[in-house]
């Protein structure tokens, strides 16, 4: 039996849920004159390249890009960034994610970034499914969604056709 696939945002979609999250984490940072984008490889980090565009059009703000490594098959092991910790130390971070399923991978990136002192420090994600093992929820979300736990959340970040489908 072959796996069908549902479009539950398309492009035009999820451009307007990337423009509303922009707004938000604008909103919640206002005072700030920098923030740093920490998105977890490789859909999350797509993801934030696309709230730094929106937030360089919106805001003043001065937009860093952090890029997280974390190993999904074995988040235990060392979580890796693009930016040193100095870099990002005392400012404000979201860091950022495709999909929140079980909640693993931001859970392990979360700890990461407080083993530094932070100013202030949100998650993002495009689409929140609701099967959390872990206590992490989403501050930023496209959109929340109710699924089995036999169904999967694809994003696919492509040139003018983006797209999450439930598989």
């Amino acid at each position: 039996m072959s796996k069908t696939s549902v479009t539950i945002l398309d492009h035009q979609q999820i451009n307007r849920k990337i423009k509303r999250i922009a707004y938000q984490i604008y909103e919640s940072n206002v005072e700030e004159k920098q923030i740093i984008l920490a998105g977890i490889a490789d859909s999350g980090y797509e993801l934030a390249k696309k709230l730094e565009k929106e937030l360089q059009e919106i805001s003043q703000l001065d937009v860093l890009l952090c890029k997280v490594k974390v190993n999904k098959k074995n988040p235990l092991d060392a979580v890796t960034t693009s930016l040193t910790a100095n870099e990002y130390q005392n400012k404000a971070l979201v860091l950022i994610d495709d999909v929140l399923n079980s909640g693993t991978t931001l859970i392990y990136g979360v700890r990461h970034f407080l083993e530094v002192p932070l100013k202030r420090f949100k998650t993002a994600v495009l689409v929140d499914r609701s099967h959390k093992k872990y206590p992490v929820k989403a501050d930023f979300k496209g959109l929340s969604l109710s699924t089995s736990i036999h169904e999967t959340v694809k994003v696919t970040f492509e040139e003018s056709n983006d797209r999450a489908e439930l598989v």
